[in-house]
């Protein structure tokens, strides 16, 4: 990850379940989801794959951009998913040791 971008990202859990959120820190906002340190929803909905992602230079960007898709209908979201990866893959399995398998 680069150290001066933004990230909108999308997790989802094994049911089919999708969060959409913006960071400074992809990898630990990442580490934060898959460890259950954030908030109740991504607890109690299990959402600990990251399945898309897009970089932004500007934070205010990325958060533009997570207003934008979290009104979208999911039937959408799941079209910009499958754009770029149709198997639903965590594109974040290789990047901590001690992986929670999601």
């Amino acid at each position: 990850m680069n150290e001066n971008f933004s990230y909108v990202y999308i997790m989802a859990s094994k049911s089919g379940v999708i969060y959409v959120g913006s960071t400074i820190d992809l990898e630990g906002r990442v580490y934060q989801h898959k460890h259950h340190l954030l908030g109740e929803f991504t607890k109690k909905y299990h959402c600990e794959r990251l399945v898309y992602y897009e970089e932004y230079e500007e934070l205010s960007d990325a958060r533009e951009r997570e207003i934008q898709l979290k009104k979208w209908r999911r039937e959408k979201k799941e079209k910009l998913i499958n754009s770029l990866n149709p198997s639903w893959s965590d594109l974040s399995s290789n990047w901590f040791h001690d992986q929670i398998h999601a």
